[in-house]
Formats: structure tokens, sequence, C-alpha cells
């Protein structure tokens, strides 16, 4: 299904991978502003600046999945191709959305991470990002065959699973914490769940991989 797919339309191959790339830049800067807001506080320089490049590359993997929305509808494609990789890319999208929807929640709220918490925080955005380092190798996998496509989603479902636990774990901790004000522990019950989000959405798109990769094999 995918060879005849990519033989008339190497250029949506390249784009592709350069939309993984970009979403891959996205994480990164994600990571340090997340690192910046616990350091130095929502106000710093440092958060303000990564939150920007956040920005840039969440838009930038805006404009080239668009790119390649434009050309795969313009060239006359296998439909069931065409189907699975925009469905695809669309799942993957909500990931940096994700990363800049909980950098701005943090921002417009000046939410601040109880001391109590950062570590349980740095271990969840750790294990969360892994997940999305192995979707992006579950996505070479799907066209280059490169590795056991079943053992990285095995992987993935092993870290949500993980990062569920860390959740219910910093909740707890800040309900239980009487030196919070109950307002901010509201706040911060939303950032856990939107940082829990991440792993949830890495392992919802790395089922849907291996139900596009079953389906080639039909």
């Amino acid at each position: 299904m995918f060879k005849f797919f990519f033989k008339k339309a190497e250029r949506v191959e390249a784009l592709i991978f350069e939309y993984l790339d970009t979403v891959g830049k996205c994480q990164e800067n994600f990571a340090r502003a997340m690192s910046a807001c616990l350091l130095y506080g929502s106000r710093g320089e440092d958060f303000d600046f990564y939150l920007k490049q956040t920005h840039k590359y969440e838009s930038r993997a805006d404009d080239i999945h668009q790119e390649i929305n434009d050309l795969m509808y313009g060239k006359a494609l296998i439909p069931e191709s065409r189907g699975d990789i925009l469905g695809l890319l669309e799942s993957i999208e909500r990931i940096p959305n994700r990363f800049e929807h909980i950098l701005y929640m943090i921002q417009n709220q000046r939410i601040t991470v109880p001391r109590r918490i950062w570590a349980d925080i740095q271990e969840m955005i750790k294990i969360s990002l892994e997940c999305c380092d192995l979707l992006v190798r579950q996505v070479n996998t799907l066209f280059k065959k490169n590795e056991d496509l079943r053992a990285l989603m095995a992987q993935i479902d092993a870290n949500e699973s993980y990062c569920d636990h860390i959740e219910r774990k910093m909740i707890t901790k800040a309900f239980e914490d009487t030196g919070i004000d109950p307002f901010d522990k509201l706040q911060l019950r939303e950032l856990v769940e939107s940082l829990g989000d991440i792993s949830d959405l890495a392992d919802q798109i790395s089922r849907r991989i291996n139900i596009i990769s079953l389906k080639r094999r039909v």
C-alpha cells in the first residue's frame, strides 16, 4: 500500500520526516522551558525565551502539516494511504499543541510548582518525553521497518502507566499539603493532568500506528 504512495510522492515522505524533526525541536524547547520554570519561575527571561521557541516550532510544524495536506490532496494518491497518513499526522499534532498549552497555562495563571513535587514533575516530564521519542521511532519503523514496532508500543504503554502513577502521587501530595492555597491546588491539579496528557496521547497514537501496520499486512 505505502510503496506505491512513496514512489509517487517522495516529497511527502521528506516532509513527514521534516515534520517529525520540527516536533522534536518543539519538544526540546518545552523541556527547557519547564526546567527554567522550576529553577527561576514563570516570569524569568529563560522561561519566556523557551516558550517563544516552543511556539515557533509548533507553528512551523503546523505549516509543514498543511503543506503535506495540500500536496497529498493535490495528487492522485491511494485513498487508504492518504487517510492513514493524514489521520496519523493530525493525531501527532496534538502533542506539540499540548506542549504550548501547558507553557501558556503556566505563564497566564502564574503557576508556581511547590518544591515538594519538583522531583516528581521532573520524572514525569522525563518519562513523558521518552514516550514521544519512542513514538518517533515507531513512525520511522512504520516506513523503514528498522525496529520491532510492537516492542516500541509496549515500552510506550509501560511509560504511560508509570506516568499515571506519578500523576496520582503528585495530586495527592498537593492536596495533602496544608501550606498550599486551595485555589493553587486546583491550578496544580490542572497542570499535572495536562502533563499527564502527553504520555496518554503518545500511547493513543502508538496504538493507531500499530493498527496501520496491521492493515498493511492484509
